[in-house]
C-alpha cells in the first residue's frame, strides 16, 4: 500500500494554500508550520518546487524582502485565483473525507 508521503502528495497543495491564506509567509516558515501541524515528511526541498508551480499558475505571488538574519527571503501571499483554488480544495476535501469516513466506519466493523 502507498506510504503516507504518496497519500499526502495530492493534499499538500491545499494545505500550503491554507497556510498562506493565514498571512504572508516564507518557505522555511511554511515548512515549520507544516511540522507544527504534524506533517513530518516534508522539507523545504519538497515545498519550493510546489511554490514555484503555484507562482506560475498565479495562485500565489512572491516578494523578495531583506532579512535581519541572512539573505533576502521570498514571502508568499495568496492571489484571488489562489483563494478560489483554496475554497474549491476545502469543498473537495470535505466531500472526500466524509466519504472515506463513511467507508471506514461502515456498520461498526472497524477493528
Amino acid at each position: 500500500m502507498a506510504d503516507t508521503t504518496q497519500m499526502l502528495k495530492g493534499i499538500l497543495d491545499g494545505c500550503l494554500l491554507a497556510i498562506i491564506h493565514e498571512g504572508e509567509i516564507y518557505g522555511y516558515e511554511l515548512a515549520a508550520k507544516l511540522e507544527s501541524y504534524g506533517f513530518q515528511a516534508f522539507s523545504e526541498g519538497t515545498i519550493y518546487p510546489l511554490l514555484l508551480r503555484m507562482q506560475r499558475e498565479n495562485l500565489v505571488t512572491a516578494t523578495l524582502r531583506k532579512s535581519t538574519a541572512g539573505p533576502k527571503r521570498k514571502y508568499y501571499t495568496l492571489t484571488e485565483k489562489g483563494q478560489q483554488e483554496l475554497d474549491e480544495f476545502i469543498q473537495r476535501w470535505e466531500q472526500l473525507s466524509a466519504s472515506v469516513n463513511n467507508v471506514l466506519n461502515q456498520g461498526g466493523n472497524r477493528k
